[in-house]
């Protein structure tokens, strides 16, 4: 307790720290700061920031004392300064009669000159980098309040730091002296206001959401889990290896995946000719604008019944107008269409001369790190071309992999224990301001389901014993029917997390038909060394395994699901020569990060979301 007093002493006499790469001080160094920047009060600073709200106040004239008692012999006064000095009494008059001011105003007032109040702009900035805002107060004298007020403009101001002269949320402020930059906001199309927008709106302007409080809490939220990702594989001696994106090898041998190609380009593109009756230089569409003005002129000499003969002419001149449009018609729907013609891929032209992917998954160029230093890890994107409505499967989703040599399924799953203690008790630790400010905006039980994972034990079940719970459900009918061999479904893994054993669930031992074939296969013959980590509201989020050492039995399983073998034979290579039982896992790091920040689509933790259809940025 001493200590921490200490520090606090420590920290409220020392200076304001001032970036290195831009000379100005970072908001949080202020505000985080034990008592909330007082210490630094008189101190000059450069800040930046974008508006989050903002307003004018106007500033009272100081009386001048001499005018008093400036008191001369009398001089000629005009009309106008007359009429000036009397203006308050004719409103008053007029109100009293119920008369209008406004026009009153409208006629006299322009007559007047007076100067520009002076005013203060108060303006609440952020520049990212914690929660709470920060005030600058700007005189009009500096620059103009409509410059800066605008929610998004971004100013770069050097001043004095103050108390405020008017006690409120804010401790300390900034009294500008001179304003170095203003980025101005086009205000008809800004999308961004005061008010608070739905996240669905938000989707639609990715490049602007970060300036949002929420995004920029999940922002940081992520930048301490990956850091955290990284601490930990450091402390446990894991090796960072970068695997590729681009890849030849069906990780998982049943996804849908993004193909990578430069064929398209060369594409042969033919065009048939469209050949025109040079006779009739007309188009279908002019004849039928032509045939709604003839009806209109029957219908009109029809009403007025005056001259039969030209009747009779409009009638047979429409009918033949209508007979030509369906011969333009006809002619149009023989006509040849224009078509693009491509020539079959010759994946042998082709940039890597064979058919390539955007990985799905990159455990198994791990492996054979693994095989060779011991325990690597990877982290980045991950491809997946199905077209899912779920709000928790996105086309690019990042992932953390893992393999490690020697080890086993059990120890597998002690891995991803740790893991996830280590990381939601990081985020515990160092992103409570952001997590305090989710809890009351988002969903006030992320703190506690956080501490949750982070201190309690996990439920170790077989696929077989989770099937048996479910099967006795009887206050909830599922979308999918449990029987044994059925894929849990999203809505099957969250109940048991969430309903049945109320904490993490570690499902294990699942029949082999669900998993990819380089899990190993159990002496049953029927079930494979494979797991998953349920989590309640998030559903699973890491699946992991202990892989097939054996050439014989994952030759096997590559043939029973009429796999190309050539594909994987550099993945057989490790099995050959000098092979070792190993194991890994895949965790969904933006999965974990919608966990932690409590939202429900995965598209809010992402910066740039790619979905079916949407690939905007």
């Amino acid at each position: 307790m001493a200590s921490d007093r200490e520090q606090a002493a420590a920290e409220n006499i020392m200076p304001v720290t001032v970036s290195r790469y831009s000379k100005r001080v970072v908001l949080k160094t202020i505000l985080d700061r034990s008592d909330r920047g007082l210490g630094l009060v008189g101190e000059r600073v450069v800040v930046l920031g974008w508006v989050k709200s903002a307003k004018e106040v106007r500033k009272e004239p100081v009386p001048n004392p001499d005018a008093a008692r400036d008191v001369g012999p009398p001089k000629d006064v005009s009309c106008v300064e007359i009429l000036q000095s009397r203006i308050p009494f004719f409103r008053t008059i007029l109100k009293a009669l119920g008369g209008n001011t406004q026009y009153l105003r409208e006629k006299l007032d322009p007559v007047i000159q007076k100067p520009a109040m002076p005013s203060i702009a108060s303006l609440q900035v952020s520049d990212g980098s914690c929660v709470a805002s920060f005030q600058i107060q700007v005189e009009s004298s500096i620059a103009p309040p409509i410059q800066l007020m605008p929610t998004g403009t971004c100013i770069l101001t050097e001043g004095i730091l103050q108390q405020p002269l008017v006690q409120g949320k804010q401790v300390i402020e900034l009294k500008a002296e001179k304003i170095l930059h203003i980025g101005t906001v086009d205000q008809e199309t800004y999308p961004l206001s005061k008010k608070r927008l739905p996240l669905e709106t938000l989707r639609n302007s990715a490049h602007f959401r970060p300036r949002t409080t929420t995004v920029a809490s999940v922002v940081r939220i992520r930048n301490a889990l990956t850091q955290a990702t990284h601490t930990f594989f450091k402390n446990q001696e894991f090796l960072y290896v970068e695997v590729p994106i681009i890849t030849t090898t069906d990780s998982e041998g049943s996804s849908e995946k993004f193909h990578v190609t430069t064929l398209l380009s060369k594409e042969i593109k033919k065009e048939e000719p469209i050949t025109m009756d040079d006779t009739k230089g007309v188009t279908f569409e002019a004849v039928k604008a032509s045939i709604m003005e003839k009806n209109k002129q029957v219908e009109e000499l029809k009403r007025t019944e005056s001259n039969k003969e030209a009747l009779a002419a409009a009638i047979q001149d429409l009918h033949k107008t209508n007979e030509l449009a369906l011969q333009l018609e006809a002619r149009e729907k023989s006509k040849p269409e224009a078509y693009l013609k491509t020539e079959k891929f010759r994946y042998s032209e082709d940039y890597f001369s064979r058919e390539t992917y955007l990985t799905v998954n990159g455990r198994l160029h791990l492996e054979s790190y693994a095989c060779a230093l011991g325990n690597v890890y990877s982290f980045g994107p991950r491809f997946r071309a199905e077209r899912s409505e779920s709000k928790k499967l996105v086309a690019e989703m990042w992932m953390i992999e893992l393999e490690m040599a020697l080890s086993q399924l059990e120890e597998a799953i002690n891995c991803a224990d740790d893991l996830l203690k280590f990381l939601f008790k990081w985020i515990l630790d160092n992103c409570s301001e952001d997590l305090t400010f989710l809890a009351k905006r988002v969903d006030k039980t992320i703190v506690e389901r956080l501490q949750l994972v982070a201190e309690s034990s996990f439920e170790n079940i077989s696929y077989a014993q989770a099937v048996d719970a479910l099967k006795k459900v009887t206050e909830k009918t599922f979308g999918t029917k449990i029987e044994w061999g059925v894929s849990l479904t999203e809505e099957h893994e969250s109940y048991l997390a969430d309903e049945v054993y109320k904490r993490p669930v570690v499902i294990y031992n699942p029949p082999k038909e669900l998993k990819p074939f380089y899990v190993r296969l159990n002496d049953d013959g029927k079930t494979v060394a494979a797991f998953d980590v349920v989590l309640p509201k998030v559903g699973a989020l890491i699946r992991g395994s202990q892989n097939e050492e054996r050439l014989s039995v994952l030759s096997t399983r590559i043939k029973e699901l009429g796999l190309q073998k050539k594909h994987y034979d550099w993945y057989l290579d490790l099995r050959r020569h000098g092979t070792v039982k190993h194991s890994g896992l895949s965790l969904g790091f933006d999965l974990m990060v919608l966990f932690a920040t409590g939202l429900n689509d995965v598209r809010d933790v992402i910066p740039f979301p790619r979905s079916c259809g949407k690939a905007n940025n």
